[in-house]
């Protein structure tokens, strides 16, 4: 079993014809097949998408089309910040179940009023500026590089997208592998928190260990926690390793996007490094020893 997506899982490109989509669904296709079964473009709909090793794919006028057509149930977006607010909400309008945003830089203004549309659907949102979502040798969906992958038992979960890569490259090296790996993003408006991640891992039966790495600012991390001491006492417990980006970070500065920053006493790593220790999770002192951090969790 995985998380989010797996081998049946089709997958619409919402910004297929510029080159940022052209190229990762690209290396979608390339990655054991994973089912990229058309593109979306306003005025290229009865077109098709030709990639570079000639595989061809259908493009429609709309998300709604190409749900009807190909029973996607799953997107991608690659649209300019400009428009993928509006192209996201299409996509919750035509019901596709998960949609996924890997576009950085889209205002939070913008967001807000995603947020608010999202929560009055049946769609899940990952992201925005987020690397994406991976099921190894079943699905990759976004940016991540499908070679450091290897199918097996470590949930990954992270703000950060480099430290994704980091996460699954040292559980790769470590012989664990992965069950899935997702980046939520770092942005202070997105769609989908630590929690939601956390559940799906907690409640999968090949996931048997979690890596969890934050950053600095807001408070998803001290409530991930909160919410992993609680399903403790329930008898629902995994080990873990973590990490927290930006520890020597000075207050008010941000770390590249808006999500990161501390203010107002509240954000700091130390406070979330503190409570993640207390939720039972084992923090890594360096994005350099996940693997053997999650390693020693896993001994006990």
């Amino acid at each position: 079993m995985s998380i989010l997506i797996d081998k049946n899982t089709k997958i619409l490109v919402q910004g297929l014809t510029g080159k940022t989509g052209t190229f990762h669904t690209e290396q979608a296709l390339a990655y054991h097949g994973t089912k990229m079964v058309g593109g979306i473009h306003p005025k290229k709909g009865g077109e098709s998408w030709t990639g570079a090793k000639g595989e061809t794919l259908p493009i429609f006028a709309s998300v709604a089309e190409g749900k009807e057509k190909t029973g996607a149930n799953a997107s991608v977006v690659y649209v300019p910040p400009a428009g993928a607010a509006e192209a996201i909400i299409e996509a919750i309008e035509a019901e596709i179940p998960l949609i996924v945003c890997i576009t950085e830089g889209i205002p939070v203004a913008d967001m807000i009023k995603v947020k608010a549309r999202l929560d009055r659907s049946t769609s899940r949102l990952i992201g925005p500026n987020c690397p994406g979502i991976v099921t190894p040798d079943q699905c990759k969906i976004g940016i991540m590089p499908g070679n450091i992958f290897r199918k097996g038992s470590v949930g990954v979960v992270s703000r950060s997208g480099t430290l994704t890569y980091e996460a699954v490259f040292q559980t790769t090296n470590a012989g664990l592998g992965q069950s899935t790996a997702v980046g939520i993003g770092g942005d202070p408006v997105k769609g989908t928190e630590f929690i939601d991640m956390l559940e799906m891992f907690l409640a999968d039966d090949e996931t048997k260990s979690i890596i969890m790495i934050g950053e600095i600012g807001g408070s998803a991390e001290e409530d991930a926690a909160q919410f992993l001491i609680d399903e403790a006492k329930r008898g629902r417990k995994k080990p873990m390793a973590g990490f927290i980006a930006g520890r020597t970070a000075p207050a008010g500065r941000t770390m590249g996007h808006a999500g990161a920053v501390i203010s107002g006493g509240k954000g700091g790593a130390e406070d979330k490094i503190a409570a993640m220790e207390a939720a039972g999770i084992r923090v890594s002192p360096s994005p350099a020893r996940l693997g053997t951090t999650l390693v020693e969790a896993i001994k006990g």
